[in-house]
């Protein structure tokens, strides 16, 4: 049970100004998390732009405690995405109107309904598939961008024709220059800005998201069509602004994060020739057990955030004061021998017949902010190297693995995940 007190007990950390650690972690992002743990231990206190006063957390007690403490103790961090996907994003919503819209938003993600996705992913998989050049060296991560994106514009917008064309052309640069523009502290004072082409991109979106609304078939299956027809307890629905707002929140969370895990696991298993040999084997379990593992090695996001609301939050050995952001770092607890046994090793088998701790195999966050895609993304994945391993085998490779590659949003492989494929004489879309 968690207690109140006044008395603020701190982890160390390092005491240099707020834009000297700002710049350390802008240009030593996860190295700069292992040599702050290794010379503070597993919390340490950090002052940096936009966070302002943080503990880093990587003990998975204190984890545990973090994520399962309710809203009134720790809620949404005040700067976040909500910034820029509007004011009913996810991102953006806090205490009782978070859990109410989580509530509307769930059952579209789970269940009979992802079998219905399936098939929309597997198409585009071998859409894409077919530009892959035979015996050639190339970047995979593009083409995961492309089936991701246009996975996500069918299911969830519901999106064909014009419209699907014009989101396909719009949303990425939209949601790159978003993300930058979250993280940024740039005023939306001033005739010239970035915020000016930000708001002439979201009034272009707000257009098409109209006409989709417009065109939805009440029995139809995406989730925009869900959305319209589903209910709060009171009887009243989504509004149009709630509607577009989560819309661009799923595809923000969604698509890049996606891809680049997808382009991650094409750069491991060319580096695991002996579980790539498994893997043809069509072990399905095998496969899901390899993507959790790419995920624990490979976290494309590091950062998962609280804000405290109360003076006093006791949390584990500390006690914080209201206003402070706790982040969790989950490369660090990742990395944890004493919750990962030879944490280093990629080694898929340790999945196979358990599944993960959530409080400690965290890529997708914790608690009630736990991504609301998570199964979506999965089953992505999943559908997404069962089709490429069926039809082309991935020929590996003695080189080091890829560099870990900032892109602002996600963490991807430096040479964007490179595979040599040969393509199976006896492929699925033959």
């Amino acid at each position: 049970m968690t207690t109140m007190t006044s008395a603020v007990t701190l982890p160390p950390g390092p005491s240099a100004p707020r834009a000297v650690q700002g710049a350390y972690a802008l240009t030593q992002p996860l190295r700069g998390m292992r040599r702050l743990k290794e010379r503070y231990g597993d919390a340490f206190t950090v002052n940096v732009p936009i966070f302002g006063h943080a503990v880093v957390l990587s003990d998975p007690a204190e984890i545990k405690q973090l994520f399962t403490s309710g809203p009134d103790l720790v809620d949404n961090l005040e700067v976040n995405l909500g910034r820029v996907l509007g004011p009913h994003s996810m991102f953006a919503l806090s205490g009782d109107e978070h859990k109410r819209q989580r509530k509307l938003l769930v059952p579209p993600f789970h269940g009979r309904r992802l079998a219905t996705y399936e098939k929309i992913v597997e198409e585009e998989t071998l859409r894409e598939l077919k530009s892959w050049p035979d015996g050639e060296a190339f970047a995979t991560l593009p083409s995961m961008m492309r089936i991701t994106l246009n996975a996500i514009l069918r299911a969830v917008f519901g999106a064909e024709g014009t419209e699907f064309a014009e989101l396909r052309a719009l949303l990425p640069p939209f949601v790159t220059l978003g993300s930058r523009l979250a993280l940024a502290p740039i005023s939306k004072k001033g005739r010239f800005n970035p915020w000016r082409r930000f708001e002439r991109m979201r009034r272009e979106y707000d257009a098409i998201v109209d006409r989709l609304i417009a065109q939805a078939r009440p029995d139809g299956d995406d989730v925009l069509a869900m959305m319209l027809q589903t209910r709060y307890d009171d009887g009243s629905g989504l509004s149009r602004d709630e509607i577009a707002d989560q819309l661009l929140t799923l595809l923000t969370a969604g698509h890049e994060t996606t891809a680049t895990t997808l382009a991650w696991a094409v750069e491991r298993l060319r580096r695991h020739p002996a579980l790539l040999a498994e893997l043809r084997e069509d072990d399905r379990k095998l496969l899901e057990a390899t993507i959790l593992e790419v995920q624990r090695t490979r976290p494309v996001i590091d950062l998962t955030a609280r804000q405290v609301k109360q003076d006093g939050y006791q949390l584990g050995r500390w006690t914080l004061p209201k206003g402070y952001a706790v982040l969790v770092s989950i490369a660090l607890i990742h990395d944890d021998d004493a919750v990962f046994p030879r944490a280093a090793t990629f080694d898929p088998h340790r999945f196979e017949g358990a599944r993960p701790d959530l409080y400690q195999w965290i890529p997708f966050g914790g608690g009630t902010r736990r991504c609301l895609g998570a199964a979506f993304a999965t089953m992505e994945m999943t559908v997404v190297l069962r089709t490429l391993l069926r039809d082309f085998d991935l020929v590996p490779t003695a080189e080091r693995g890829e560099r870990w590659h900032s892109r602002g949003v996600a963490y991807a492989p430096a040479k964007g995940g490179r595979a040599i494929v040969r393509r199976r004489s006896t492929g699925g879309d033959s």
